[in-house]
């Protein structure tokens, strides 16, 4: 079987998910707590209470005796760390499991959460890449999403991390926003190429159940853009920024050359990873195990030992979830590691139920490889994978 695919491959790669936020903004439905914004790791017994029981389970964890090549802190906003805390993380995780020699250490960091000396002790303790989460340059989009950063704390975040040099720069935004208009976006796009961070990541906002926009708006409804809106605030992204010279490697990622992320990729390559902290997945040993979600029953979970009661994913599920992440990577997937992994048979399958699509021109087979076309591959995925789920299920 190919190692590409296995269920059971060592992990090499880990999540930390920091939950603390200023407030929650109201498109979010990941595992939060708000602290407001007086409070930081320096000041907050909370968060100081997190980050012990965080390194707890980093400890109790079994390690399979390869180093971390890939270290990713989410959120939640880790910015609001101290130094001390985040240098406390990363001890625990080399003690425990080692940390490679060039490994890729992410951070997302939020404007207005840190000052110089945050971020170069950041630096210091190790990371070497960071995603700054801008989202929109209109302070009325910000106010809208809910934010609690402005237009100049962006500005103002930017210079920060040109002083400290962080080697690989990723910014994050959002389209499809509440009021959002398509000069507007336009507008962040530019923006964002003129700050010429090395990594962009692009999100259509997604209206999820439980949160505020989901109580405030239904998919379709006005002052959300219409779904033409967002088609063309896509195509103008993928424009833009390839004009630019960003590559567009995955359905919302584009990089300048050498600098996609890494640990992203262990998701859509469908490779295992540790995951810590409250709410954070992991995919170890066959299993995909979610923790609790909450920060009391998180707690009684690593008190009671951290026990990860599932079964092994099957041989199915892994091939549904391999199509489903690969397919989002420009590359696509090498139809010889698959028929390595499952077989001749399965590939022509594959490939038979997609034959609408590759007549449609949104999915190919070039050098070996099944890829959807960007732009319209990418903007009729899950148009592509609902084809695939029903027919391979």
């Amino acid at each position: 079987m190919s190692k590409k695919f296995s269920i059971s491959g060592i992990a090499s790669s880990a999540y930390v998910h920091i939950p603390f936020c200023r407030r929650r903004c109201f498109y979010c439905d990941f595992p939060v707590s708000v602290v407001g914004d007086r409070l930081r790791g320096e000041t907050s017994g909370t968060i100081s209470q997190y980050v012990e029981v965080l390194c707890q389970e980093i400890a109790m964890t079994p390690a399979f005796g390869q180093p971390l090549k890939t270290i990713f802190f989410g959120g939640g906003t880790p910015s609001l760390l101290s130094i001390e805390q985040l240098q406390r993380i990363l001890t625990e995780l080399q003690k425990h499991f080692g940390i490679a020699s060039g490994a890729e250490i992410s951070m997302e960091i939020d404007p207005g959460t840190f000052d110089l000396a945050h971020i170069a002790g950041y630096c210091s303790a190790g990371v070497n890449r960071v995603s700054l989460g801008v989202q929109a340059f209109q302070a009325e989009l910000l106010q809208r999403a809910g934010r609690s950063h402005s237009v100049e704390d962006i500005f103002a975040a930017v210079e920060l991390i040109h002083q400290v040099e962080i080697p690989v720069f990723s910014l994050d935004l959002i389209s499809g926003l509440p009021h959002q208009s398509l000069d507007q976006w336009q507008y962040s796009l530019l923006k964002a190429v003129a700050i010429a961070p090395t990594h962009i990541s692009i999100y259509d906002l997604t209206i999820e159940p439980g949160t505020a926009f989901g109580r405030y708006y239904k998919p379709g409804d006005t002052p959300l853009p219409t779904d033409e809106a967002t088609v063309k605030m896509y195509q103008m992204g993928q424009q833009v920024l390839t004009s630019a010279g960003y590559e567009h490697y995955e359905i919302s990622n584009y990089a300048q050359p050498d600098h996609q992320c890494r640990h992203n990729r262990v998701y859509w390559e469908n490779r295992p990873y540790y995951g810590f902290g409250m709410g954070a997945a992991s995919y170890v040993e066959g299993k995909r195990f979610t923790r609790p979600r909450k920060t009391k029953e998180y707690y009684q979970w690593v008190q009671a030992g951290g026990v990860i009661d599932c079964d092994v994913t099957p041989p199915k599920e892994v091939l549904l979830e391999t199509l489903m992440l690969g397919l989002r990577l420009a590359e696509g997937l090498s139809l010889a590691a698959l028929a390595e992994a499952y077989g001749e048979a399965k590939v022509e399958e594959i490939c038979r139920y997609l034959q609408l699509y590759f007549e449609k021109g949104w999915v190919e087979v070039t050098r070996g490889r099944l890829r959807l076309i960007d732009p319209q591959g990418f903007l009729f995925s899950n148009v592509v994978l609902a084809e695939l789920f029903e027919k391979l299920g």
